[in-house]
């Protein structure tokens, strides 16, 4: 826990997987120093980027979403393996790019700031950033083998404007990164 007025009570784990760990927690907070029950999902941080072509295109991928049972246009994202640290975020950037779009970069990555995924009961924290200069790479894409990436194509900045405004683009990952990057320029 951090800041003041903040303690953990007690924890109950409820699951405990690979990917998520959820807890029964009783917390303690500056307006409740008694403690309330809480159902928190406690996941690994995350990256997503926006990779864009040297032509000002950005990939999307196309992919299945079991929680929600749909398909979405996403910017590549993934979680973070290991100790969180500068090395391990911009590793895990080009990681998901490589996998889920095939392409590469050899600029370096424009960090966007972090976001809470959904703060009401998970921890997750995911790390944006703009890929430049982004070319298919000779191997490929390599998704997980948890994924299921049907399509990946590249959108003008407009086509992605449109989409948005369709409600054709609903992921929280690409909605944050594409309005962090709307208000730096880089858009």
């Amino acid at each position: 826990m951090s800041g003041r007025g903040w303690k953990e009570i007690s924890r109950e784990t409820c699951v405990d997987s690979p990917y998520l760990k959820v807890y029964r927690e009783v917390v303690a907070t500056p307006t409740r120093p008694e403690g309330i029950e809480w159902t928190v999902v406690r996941r690994k941080q995350a990256v997503v980027v926006a990779p864009r072509t040297p032509e000002g295109q950005f990939y999307l991928i196309r992919q299945e979403r079991i929680a929600i049972r749909k398909v979405l246009w996403e910017f590549p994202a993934g979680q973070i393996d290991g100790v969180v640290d500068e090395a391990s975020i911009l590793e895990s950037v080009h990681r998901e790019l490589g996998e889920e779009t095939g392409c590469e970069t050899s600029d370096p990555l424009v960090p966007a700031g972090t976001f809470w995924s959904s703060a009401g009961f998970t921890d997750e924290r995911a790390h944006l950033f703009l890929a430049t200069n982004v070319r298919p790479r000779l191997s490929g894409s390599a998704p997980d083998e948890h994924e299921a990436i049907l399509d990946c194509r590249t959108f003008s900045p407009d086509a992605l404007r449109g989409m948005i405004a369709a409600g054709e683009i609903e992921d929280a990952n690409t909605l944050s990164l594409f309005a962090r990057l709307s208000v730096m320029s880089h858009i």
